[in-house]
Parts: structure tokens; sequence; C-alpha cells
């Protein structure tokens, strides 16, 4: 999903706070949290960012890119300080869990830093008061991490009224060559299956429809609990709230795609038919260079026991390209393997060489200029996969979550299917609806489609009438 940036927080009698939030889901849960912990203790929304005293940027430090978006929000900040229209300006989230002592060298403009396990700090931290250098560093590289939000947590959510994200998970064990979250986020940890719940059951008294379980790993919740299958069950148990309409998961492993995860996606109404499954490449030379194992055949055998269990579901997945030791052989055995599959929705990024991760120290790295050619190579594919997927839905009706005014022109409204998740996998454009009829954001309609396009759909609502669960 691409970078939030949300709204400011004003104290009455102190002083605003802004917040910047950069990164995933995950992270914007993070700032969410952080927000919410600042208006239970008396802030303000507004949305001027001149006008704040304090700056706050939660940043992410996955790959280069993000870092570098991170770094060049940070400078903003510190740049309203220099002008004197912010006087604090404090840095949290991954990218000061991986580089901390270094930021704290080069940044001495900046006034505190807080990792991923100090969310909790965010007062101390905006506190003009308070010396920084007091907080307490709790480490998350040696694993020894433990902030977990809970339903008692103050949140202040800055997703759309009707969908919301739910965090059921921190941290991962995966270990990934490529990927440095370990180090950032520490050990995996799950949250009590009893707070997941008290807190859907809050968002949805808020008017949330759309929950959407996230965390690094999602196929592992529950079983440092010593819990086997309990995500299954807490599609099951979500599925039971009366004002939740859709249940969506997002990041399952491919090793843990359990019998009955599927089952509990196939036979909750309310559980969308969707997986997104992070896969990242097919060659079994790439993926053992990967430390993820498996190979083609092995994934290509879990895509047909997911569709088999879960008739009409859709697939979203991710692949790197560029992946040091990867060859044009292991390229085009990606290419082949995209191909059989047909995946729904795909995501390509070009490997990203972190330092800290095993693969920094890998031989036969690829030029990125060459990792950039197979990326575009793969989504060329990928999206005559998609249209001519999307053109075999031309003529049918499927039920459509309803968003308001479409982000493309003010001329169309627009909406998503179960398949798509917002911001990522397309829309449905809606051109006609019933005459004098006012659908309401949030609410389910019967959309029949009458276009296709490569990623995105057009269509018209049928009825007045907002639906509560998928069609047969």
């Amino acid at each position: 999903m691409p970078d939030v940036r949300i709204g400011f927080a004003v104290l009455r009698f102190m002083k605003k706070v802004g917040f910047v939030s950069l990164g995933c889901p995950k992270n914007l849960v993070d700032s969410e949290v952080m927000m919410g912990t600042l208006a239970d203790a008396g802030y303000e929304i507004t949305n001027s960012a001149e006008d704040a005293d304090t700056v706050v940027v939660n940043t992410c430090g996955f790959i280069e890119s993000a870092k570098q978006e991170s770094i060049d929000a940070i400078l903003e900040a510190t740049q309203l300080k220099s002008e004197g229209k912010a006087k604090r300006v404090v840095v949290a989230g991954c990218l000061v869990e991986r580089y901390r002592d270094d930021l704290m060298k080069e940044l001495p403009e900046v006034d505190a830093f807080i990792g991923t396990s100090q969310v909790g700090d965010i007062l101390k931290a905006a506190d003009n008061d308070f010396d920084a250098e007091q907080l307490t560093i709790t480490p998350v590289g040696n694993k020894t991490s433990t902030y977990l939000y809970d339903e008692y947590t103050p949140r202040m959510r800055a997703t759309e009224s009707y969908t919301a994200f739910i965090k059921i998970a921190e941290g991962c064990d995966r270990p990934c060559a490529f990927c440095s979250i370990p180090s950032m986020r520490g050990s995996f940890r799950s949250r009590r299956f009893g707070s997941i719940i008290e807190e859907a059951r809050t968002l949805a008294k808020q008017g949330v429809k759309e929950v959407v379980l996230i965390a690094q790993d999602s196929s592992r919740y529950g079983e440092d609990l010593g819990e086997v299958d309990l995500l299954a069950q807490l599609i099951r148990a979500l599925g039971e709230i009366e004002e939740i309409e859709w249940v969506r998961v997002m990041y399952a492993y491919p090793t843990h795609i359990s019998d009955a995860f599927l089952a509990a996606i196939a036979e909750t109404p309310k559980a969308v038919k969707y997986l997104d499954m992070p896969l990242q490449h097919a060659s079994r030379n790439v993926l053992k260079l990967m430390k993820r194992g498996g190979t083609r055949d092995s994934l290509e055998k879990l895509i047909r026991r997911v569709r088999e269990k879960v008739p009409g579901i859709a697939i979203r997945t991710t692949f790197i390209t560029g992946f040091p030791g990867e060859t044009e052989e292991d390229f085009e055995e990606l290419i082949k393997f995209v191909q059989n599959c047909r995946f729904d929705n795909v995501g390509v990024f070009t490997y990203s060489d972190e330092e800290g991760t095993p693969a920094f120290d890998l031989p036969d790295k690829v030029d990125p200029k060459i990792a950039k050619k197979r990326r575009d190579r793969l989504m060329k594919e990928q999206a005559k996969i998609s249209r001519e997927l999307n053109k075999a839905k031309v003529g049918r009706t499927f039920p459509v979550i309803f968003e308001g005014l479409s982000q493309e022109s003010d001329l169309l409204f627009q909406g998503r299917l179960e398949g798509q998740t917002q911001e990522i996998d397309g829309y449905i454009l809606i051109n006609d609806m019933p005459d004098n009829f006012e659908p309401r954001v949030g609410d389910i309609y019967n959309v029949r489609i009458t276009e296709a396009h490569d990623y995105d759909l057009v269509g018209e609502i049928l009825s007045t009438n907002a639906v509560g669960k998928s069609l047969c």
C-alpha cells in the first residue's frame, strides 16, 4: 500500500503535534495508536502542518526507496523547525530500529527517536520538558521487543470510516534472506484472541464494515500461543459480528496455508474470497537463495489446492526480480509460472540490497537495469492476464463496497470487489446507477460489470438495496 500522510493533533493547553506516517499498513496502525494516545491525553486533529509545534515522522526502513522517502520527510520536518514553525521533531518507527545511532549522530536537530518497541512512549517523546535521553530503549535486533497494542490501547484511525486494519501479530521469525523486518520488529508474537474480537466489536460500533487482518506473517497467528489453526477460528468468529460485512486477511505465508484456514474462508459468508500470499519467486534456485524453499511444482500444487478449496477465490501475490544469483533461466521459469497460475493481482519489485540481511553478502549481484527490465516484462505479462480475467467478468454481477467519488474523475464513483484490496488492486469505476439514488459510502451494492481494462473495471449499480454478503 502507498504511504499515508495523516492529520495533525493539537493539545488544548500546550501545543500542536503533526504526524507523517510512511510505509505499510502495519506502520499505519502504529501511527494510529500514537495518535490515539495523544488524543486520549487531550489532543485534537488539525490538518495544518505549518501550524504544528511538534512534528512526528513515523518512518519505514524496509528497502532503499522507503528509507530515502523517510529521510526526506525527516528533513522536511527539521526544515520547519529551522524556520521556527516547529519547536520539536520526533522520529519514530522502523528506520530508527535499523539506524538509531547513525540517525542520532547525523540529525542532532531531531529531539527524540523512538523505535517500534517504544510506540507507547509517544507522550514523553512529544513533551518539550521531557529529556529524550531518558527514554528506555528495548532492543529489537536481539529479539527482546515485546510491544504489541491491545483492545484497551487508544487508537485514532486514519483510514476511511468503513474500513480498518487490525494488527493480529507483531514481528517475524522467518529467515528470508532479503528481509530486515526481524531486526526492526522483533520475534513473532500474537495478540490474544479475545483482544482482537473486542477491538473488532468496537470498530463495528464505529461504523466499520470491512476489517483487514494484518501482521508480518498472518498465517502463523496463534502458533506462539500453543494454538493450531487459530487464524481459521478467528475468521469464523469475526464473521459472527453483525455489523461487519467483510473480513480480509493479508500477508499469508505459503507454507502455512492450511486446509482449516481455507475452509474458514470458504465457509464464512463474510470472509472475502481473497488470498494475499507473497511468493517472491518460483525458481528452486532463487527460492533456495532467498531461504524460502519450495519449487515451481510445489507452488503450482498449492495454487491448485487453494482454488479447489475456495472456488472463485482471488489470489494476489508479489515477486522480486534481480535477486542475487537470479539467471535468465530462473526468470523465464518465473514468467512461465505466472502464465500458468494466472493470478488475479501481482506486484513486482526489483531487489534492494540491504545491509544486515543475508542476501547482502551473496555473490552474483544482478545489474539493477536488468532487474528493472525483468520487472517490466513480468508486469507486462501480468497485465495481459489481468485484462483477460477482467473481460471474463463483463456481464456478471458482484457485491461491491461503495467508496464515493473516483480518484480518477469527479464524474465517476468507485468501489471494490471482494478480490480488490484498497489502494493496491484496482477499482470498480461506477458510471451508472438508478435514478435519484444516492449510494452510501461503505455500503455494499450489487454491481454489474460493463467494461474491463487491465486493472480496473467499469460497472453499474443495479438496485438501491444494500447487500449484506456475497452473491452465490
